[in-house]
């Protein structure tokens, strides 16, 4: 069998690498964050009672 030369390595590292990243980006933006509802949750009303 012959070997695969080292063009075709690189092209693969490179095909496979952008597999990777448009992966990952897609991961990252498919969340919907609400930030309404978290910024409610922290907002603490302190009534002292003494």
């Amino acid at each position: 069998m012959p070997q695969m030369s080292p063009l075709s390595w690189l092209t693969l590292f490179i095909y496979f690498l952008l597999i990777f990243i448009i992966t990952c980006s897609i991961n990252f933006y498919k969340f919907n964050y609400t930030y309404t509802k978290l910024i409610n949750k922290n907002q603490f009303k302190t009534s002292w009672k003494w």
